[in-house]
């Protein structure tokens, strides 16, 4: 690939892009295993109960809300 290339703001654009989706799917697969761990205890049925619905909810709640805080604590720092 000519290495010039890699100097055009629209392929700058679209890695950007793709990293961030990769940072997003990677965020939701770990939100998903952690959540999964501590809410489902035992074999899930045809559904969740109201109690692994509640934790499950929480649990995605909280793990974004932190999230969300050390996005903003890096971004202050810079």
């Amino acid at each position: 690939m000519d290495p010039s290339a890699f100097n055009n703001p629209q392929l700058q654009q679209l890695i950007n892009q793709e990293k961030e989706k990769a940072m997003m799917n990677e965020m939701v697969a770990k939100l998903t295993s952690a959540c999964w761990d501590k809410c489902i205890t035992s074999t899930p049925g045809s559904k969740f109960s109201s109690s692994e619905s509640s934790c499950l909810s929480n649990c995605a709640q909280r793990y974004l809300d932190v999230s969300m805080l050390i996005v903003k604590r890096f971004q202050s720092q810079n």
